[in-house]
């Protein structure tokens, strides 16, 4: 959330760019109310886990406890950024040794995989599955790459986004995985979930099991909230979540 003059902190590297804006503002504003009650006492690396929760809970979706102590990073650039998340061309055995790295097992990626159930992203980071040399990717459904060559022109501008779930876009449900089932995965990292045979056993029980998926998904939440956490010495709680403090 570090702002940068020259563009070039975390939130402004190419693979965070579909973050919402709106989203990082919500959280500046929540550490400034905290540090008015609470001054040095919660980063804002915690907030944000908490934030993450409560979009989820308000959404429709399943509410979990989340592990609070965490500190905030004394470093912020663009270029680390690459190599570190998920990208949106990935096949299922790139995505499990990435997520594995974190000691997240297959069905851990599965069920985080489900937040596209709600979000957008931009046209940008599927036009190669719509414009590829060999044309649009057989595997959406032709109905769906219709719709989304309509919204996302071969000129699109690189601002236009759509929504990850074409259904039930504004609903944290398990119609995500029903979606892979009919070819409506957005990315190809979303659509290989289902053709592949390592993860789409866990794809086809939470399409149909949702309480299932939302089990799945708190659990895998938690874990993913122990990943590179910073302490002591590596961090510091900041007093304004846009800038390091001094």
């Amino acid at each position: 959330m570090i702002a940068s003059r020259g563009n070039d902190a975390e939130k402004d590297s190419p693979d965070n760019l579909s973050l919402a804006g709106d989203g990082f503002d919500t959280v500046v504003r929540a550490k400034a109310a905290v540090e008015k009650k609470c001054p040095g006492v919660v980063s804002c690396a915690d907030i944000l886990a908490i934030a993450a929760r409560d979009v989820v809970a308000m959404s429709s979706g399943p509410h979990w406890t989340v592990e609070l102590g965490r500190l905030d990073g004394l470093v912020s650039k663009s270029g680390s950024v690459a190599g570190r998340l998920p990208g949106p061309d990935m096949r299922v055995r790139e995505l499990a040794a990435m997520f594995a790295k974190s000691n997240l097992t297959v069905l851990d990626m599965v069920a985080l995989s489900g937040a596209h159930t709600v979000g957008f992203a931009h046209c940008t980071r599927f036009a190669g599955r719509l414009y590829g040399r060999g044309g649009v990717d057989a595997s959406y459904d032709p109905a769906y790459a219709r719709q989304l060559m309509a919204a996302c022109p071969h000129d699109v501008a690189a601002t236009i986004a759509v929504n990850m779930d074409p259904i039930t876009p504004t609903a944290f449900d398990n119609t995500y995985y029903a979606n892979l089932a009919g070819g409506l995965g957005l990315f190809t990292s979303d659509q290989e979930l289902y053709a592949d045979a390592a993860s789409r056993p866990a794809v086809t029980s939470f399409a149909k099991n949702q309480t299932l998926f939302f089990e799945a998904f708190k659990e895998a939440m938690v874990k993913l909230g122990r990943v590179g956490v910073k302490a002591g010495k590596h961090g510091e709680i900041r007093r304004d979540c846009t800038a390091f403090n001094t």
